[in-house]
């Protein structure tokens, strides 16, 4: 069977990492359908597996998380009766840890917004991250029995509460296509002795504009939309590696994980592309 060439992987990934949809990649770079949805699982699960062993012991002193909404096969109202409870079909929520001080994404997770996935989440970040840290999230209620689970009293956590105006419903993400004004905002401090000065989610708002712009799948009105879950999981780690590894942020002229001391410099899309023969190898061994 023919081999893509690391430049010619690199070159689909470069277009892939930059919003580009798989057809339009297969346009751009003259790559079959399949070569790239097969370099995409490849390199995808390879990206995940990076991601999971490289973001232990982190120095992160603050954390912010949010969660974001997107969907498979077709919207939840749209979803046939054959196919509710399909995890292929419907709302998929990603959510998302961010250190607003490195800009260091240390872990992300895609599921539903159940308090389960909650649970989850706050559990797999808790493990990765090596100091005390404040952290602050919106205000959904599920966080707090999670995040509570997750690190005991071991956390200065708070919730920024926003309250909206009138015109559209915030907690109905996939009925409206720009948020809701929010008119106002309080903390409420749930345990420790977070420093109100830093509660905050901003910085992670911002940084879901980054996937909604790096990632075709993720834009509110498209039809590039994912037809699995997998895949969908596939392009939230190569997003990932190549946001905290391979672009440089722009406020701190590096990337996130050299920022954070993980990596000792700028990566390349042809290291990001190598990381699927390192894991084969491993696989292999």
């Amino acid at each position: 069977m023919n081999r893509l060439s690391l430049d010619a992987r690199a070159r689909i990934l470069a277009s892939l990492v930059e919003g580009n949809s798989i057809r339009a990649t297969c346009r751009l770079t003259g790559a079959s359908m399949d070569a790239v949805l097969k370099l995409l699982a490849d390199v995808g699960d390879a990206c995940g597996w990076w991601l999971d062993k490289t973001m232990r012991d982190l120095p992160c002193r603050r954390i912010q998380c949010d969660e974001i909404w997107s969907f498979c096969s077709a919207k939840e109202k749209n979803v046939p009766t054959k196919h509710k409870g399909d995890p292929n079909y419907g709302s998929m929520w990603t959510w998302v840890a961010m250190d607003p001080d490195t800009k260091l994404v240390p872990c992300y997770m895609l599921g539903q917004r159940t308090p389960f996935c909650a649970k989850v989440f706050m559990m797999d970040l808790s493990r990765r991250l090596a100091n005390r840290v404040q952290l602050t999230t919106d205000g959904l209620n599920m966080y707090i029995s999670a995040v509570i689970e997750a690190f005991g009293v071991d956390v200065d956590y708070a919730q920024l509460i926003k309250h909206y105006g009138q015109e559209g419903e915030p907690w109905h993400a996939d009925t409206r296509y720009s948020p809701a004004v929010v008119t106002s905002t309080r903390t409420v401090v749930v345990c420790g002795d977070p420093d109100e000065e830093h509660v905050s989610t901003s910085h992670l708002e911002r940084q879901n504009l980054t996937m909604r712009m790096g990632m075709r799948r993720f834009t509110r009105l498209t039809n590039a939309f994912s037809r699995k879950a997998a895949n969908l999981d596939r392009a939230l780690a190569l997003h990932y590696v190549h946001y905290n590894f391979c672009r440089k942020h722009t406020s701190l002229r590096t990337t996130p994980a050299m920022k954070a001391g993980i990596a000792d410099h700028v990566w390349t899309l042809r290291e990001v592309a190598e990381l699927a023969d390192i894991l084969a190898r491993r696989r292999a061994a």
